[in-house]
C-alpha cells in the first residue's frame, strides 16, 4: 500500500535473505519457527493506521462501558475460574485489510481476544527484518526494545522474583508457537512449565527447578482451559476452578469474555454486522455471512458458505455467530507479480494501573486463499504466513 517501500523491498529480496531472517530468528529463539514466516512484511499508510486507531479506540470504549455481568455471561458454567480481575492483561484485535463498495482500503474487524499471542516473536521478527533489510531502519519502530521488554516484564513478572513466575502451556514443546515461549524465557527470565508438571500443596502451586520445588506465584497462562477436555487421559494436579494462591496473567475467564461473543454487541463502520446464530433475522441472507464458533483458534470450525441445513444441524446455536462477509483486498505484490491478502492483529498490553491498554506491536498474517491460515495455502506459495507491519 506504499509503492515506494514495496518496490524497494521486492527489488532487494532474495531467497538467501529470507533464509537469513529465519536464521536470525532461530539463533534468537534456539529453535526454528514451527509455523510459516512470510518472506515479506507489509507497508501501510499513516491514513490506514488512523483508521485502525479509530476503530480500536471505539471498540475499547464500548467494552469498558459493558457491565461485569454482561461480560461474564460469555463464560460457560463449567469453565468459570474464581478470583476474576477487573480487566485483562492482554488484548488483541484482528482486522482484515479490505476494500469497501467505494473501492477504499479499510480495516474490517474479524475477531478480538484477551489471550496472549506472539508478543516476543513479533518484536524479534521486526528486528530481524531491519537487520537484513537496512532501509527499513528509516521506518522507525513504534517502541524501542528496552521499553518494549520492560513493559512486558512489568506486566508478566511484576514485583516477583522471575523464578516464581512461569509460562504455562500444555505440552509446550509440541506447540507450533513454541519459539515465542523460548524467546519469552530468554527475555524475561521465567521458566516454561508444562501444565502436567505443576504440583499442588494446599492452595499453593509448585514446579521443579534445579531439583527443588519452587513456588509459583504468577502464571503467564498460555493454556486454553476449554480445550483440556479434548485431551484424553490428561492428568493434572489441580483444577483451574479451585481457589488457588496464585495470580493469573491473564485470568482464564477473559478468554471467553473478550471473544467473538462480543461481535454482535459492537458497532462501528469498521465492524461488520454480526448475529448470534439463534438470533439470525429472517430478512438477512445466509449467503452474505460466515458461520463461526464463539471459541476457536486458527480458523477451526469456520464455515465460509453456511446453508440452512448447516444451521439446523447445530444444537447449541448460542455458541455460534454469523458475521457479515468482507472482501480481503489482494494488495501485497510479490516478485512474481502475484498478490497476497492480509489480516493485521494489534497487540495491546493492559497494565493493572492503566485505564486503557497500550498498543505494542502488530502481527500480520498473509495469504493467497480464502482462509487467512497458512495451512490452507499451496505449499509452494510465497508471501504467505506470519509477518509484521511497517507504517510510513
Amino acid at each position: 500500500m506504499i509503492p515506494k517501500y514495496r518496490e524497494q523491498f521486492n527489488a532487494a529480496f532474495t531467497p538467501e535473505k529470507y533464509g537469513e531472517v529465519l536464521h536470525i530468528l532461530e539463533e534468537a529463539g534456539g529453535i526454528f519457527p514451527q509455523f510459516r514466516v512470510s518472506e515479506s512484511p507489509i507497508f501501510l499508510t499513516e491514513d490506514f493506521r488512523g483508521k485502525l486507531k479509530d476503530a480500536c479506540e471505539s471498540i475499547i470504549t464500548q467494552i469498558k462501558a459493558m457491565s461485569p455481568e454482561e461480560l461474564s455471561a460469555a463464560i460457560p458454567e463449567k469453565c468459570n475460574v474464581p478470583n476474576d480481575t477487573k480487566q485483562p492483561h492482554f488484548f488483541t484485535i484482528d482486522f482484515g485489510i479490505c476494500k469497501n463498495e467505494k473501492g477504499e482500503i479499510v480495516p474490517q474487524l474479524i475477531e478480538l481476544q484477551a489471550f496472549p499471542t506472539l508478543y516476543c516473536f513479533q518484536k524479534e521478527l521486526h528486528n530481524a527484518l531491519v537487520q537484513v533489510y537496512p532501509f527499513l531502519k528509516e521506518i522507525k519502530p513504534q517502541i524501542s526494545d528496552e521499553e518494549y521488554y520492560l513493559e512486558l516484564k512489568r506486566l508478566i513478572v511484576g514485583d516477583e522474583n522471575p523464578e516464581n513466575v512461569i509460562l504455562m502451556e500444555i505440552f509446550p514443546e509440541k506447540q507450533k508457537t513454541n519459539i515465542d515461549f523460548y524467546l519469552t524465557k530468554k527475555r524475561l527470565g521465567i521458566e516454561i512449565v508444562c501444565l502436567t508438571k505443576v504440583q499442588k500443596k494446599g492452595k499453593k502451586l509448585y514446579y521443579e527447578k534445579d531439583g527443588r520445588l519452587t513456588e509459583i506465584k504468577r502464571i503467564y497462562n498460555r493454556v486454553i482451559f476449554d480445550e483440556l477436555d479434548q485431551i484424553p487421559d490428561l492428568k493434572i494436579a489441580f483444577d483451574f476452578r479451585e481457589e488457588l494462591d496464585v495470580k493469573w496473567i491473564t485470568h482464564p475467564n477473559w478468554f471467553f469474555k473478550i471473544s467473538k461473543f462480543l461481535l454482535p454487541k459492537l458497532h462501528h463502520e469498521y465492524v461488520p454486522k454480526s448475529y448470534f446464530a439463534h438470533e439470525f433475522p429472517a430478512d438477512e441472507s445466509l449467503a452474505n455471512f460466515v458461520l463461526k464458533p464463539l471459541f476457536s483458534f486458527a480458523g477451526s470450525g469456520v464455515n465460509l458458505n453456511p446453508t440452512l441445513r448447516d444451521l439446523d444441524a447445530i444444537q447449541d446455536k448460542e455458541n455460534y455467530i454469523l458475521q457479515r462477509k468482507v472482501s480481503y483486498a489482494p494488495l501485497f505484490k510479490d516478485p512474481n507479480g502475484e498478490f497476497s491478502k492480509a489480516e493485521i492483529r494489534l497487540l495491546y498490553l493492559w497494565q493493572e494501573d492503566q485505564d486503557r491498554p497500550k498498543l505494542m506491536e502488530h502481527l500480520v498474517r498473509m495469504t493467497k486463499v480464502a482462509m487467512v491460515n497458512v495451512d490452507f495455502n499451496k505449499k509452494d506459495a510465497i508471501w504467505i504466513g506470519g509477518s509484521n507491519a511497517f507504517f510510513d
